[in-house]
């Protein structure tokens, strides 16, 4: 089969592997339908340096089960399912409390013998646990939306979930990536009602009006931090769904944010260091919340919505690329070129 892996910086490419089989009883082996590139994926595609291992690569995907281990129950073979990001058995005592990226057993796609998802097939671990299956007949004109049910709907519904966000709360997004804008989205079926999209790229930021953004911020830093403060009548909003994960990103959060409000960051932080003392957080009672997204526990609650039609989340794929010009999708994520680029095997 064909599947790919990155190399350096830049220099992502599409090789022949084996084909996966089954190594434990609670493994799938899933042939993938769609999967895509994702924004965190260009952190390594714009700095990996050649002496870094090949890693295999994609953590988006969904396909149908073609064969299952003598422990797998729930899922069958013929099931059409969605692939969360991370992969884990959804029985341990993270898991049962919602919180699967810090499964006791689990991991993430791509790393050590588990295989990517930019592939043509993967060998789901702990399939029972990581799989979910989409009732019915599958329409493809959906497809777009289940990937998106994979990593950005549910990071973007993270972000919303952890600051609270409700009817009751004002918020600022940054970002106007495809995470950003599942944030927009989620904050608006949450009930918010004022959401600040900060966001330079107008394709994008009108995208983020349709799904719910009542102003738009193009400034940056210092500039935005104000024009932020100026449609707040000084105050800041009560939360901010950080998307990007730059420390200019937490600046501005940290600027926008209102006394008393929450900051929740889920995009990867690219940065080790940040104010968080008594000038920037402790002294207005700010909370810092967020982190990698536990979108297993989401896509059940998710799912209805997409299927109804009531959300259509893959409005942000705007382009498509085979398995074997993923290459293409990279460097047009990378040049900003496409918002989210889905990849056909």
């Amino acid at each position: 089969m064909r599947a790919t892996m990155i190399y350096g910086a830049g220099d992502v490419r599409v090789e022949d592997a084996p084909y996966p089989t089954l190594i434990h009883p609670t493994d799938a082996i899933v042939r993938i339908v769609r999967a895509c590139v994702c924004g965190s994926d260009l952190h390594g595609y714009n700095a990996r340096t050649a002496a870094d291992p090949a890693k295999a690569m994609g953590h988006e995907f969904i396909g149908i089960v073609e064969e299952i281990g003598s422990a797998v129950h729930k899922i069958k073979v013929g099931d059409f399912v969605i692939a969360p990001f991370a992969y884990a058995d959804n029985t341990c005592e993270f898991c049962c409390e919602g919180l699967q990226t810090s499964c006791l057993h689990g991991g993430f796609w791509g790393n050590g013998d588990v295989g990517g998802g930019q592939a043509e097939a993967v060998r789901s671990p702990f399939a029972d646990g990581t799989l979910v299956p989409v009732p019915g007949p599958v329409d493809p004109s959906l497809y777009p939306s289940f990937l998106a049910l994979t990593d950005v709907y549910g990071t973007g519904y993270h972000a919303a979930l952890k600051a609270h966000v409700s009817s009751a709360t004002t918020v600022t997004v940054i970002g106007d990536g495809a995470v950003g804008l599942m944030a927009v989205l989620s904050a608006k079926r949450l009930g918010a009602e004022r959401i600040i999209l900060m966001g330079r790229h107008k394709v994008r930021t009108d995208l983020g009006i349709t799904f719910g953004a009542t102003d738009v911020v193009a400034e940056r830093g210092a500039e935005g931090i104000a024009r932020v403060l100026e449609l707040t009548h000084g105050v800041g909003t009560h939360t901010v769904l950080e998307a990007v994960g730059y420390r200019d990103a937490y600046d501005m959060a940290v600027g926008v944010v209102r006394a008393g409000g929450v900051i929740s960051r889920v995009g990867v932080p690219q940065y080790d260091d940040a104010p968080i003392g008594r000038a920037s957080l402790f002294g207005r009672n700010i909370t810092l919340t967020g982190g990698p997204a536990p979108v297993r526990s989401y896509i059940e609650q998710l799912l209805p919505d997409v299927l109804s039609g009531a959300v259509n989340p893959g409005l942000v794929f705007d382009q498509t690329v085979s398995l074997e010009n993923v290459a293409d999708g990279y460097r047009m994520m990378a040049d900003r070129t496409a918002l989210k680029v889905i990849v056909r095997p």
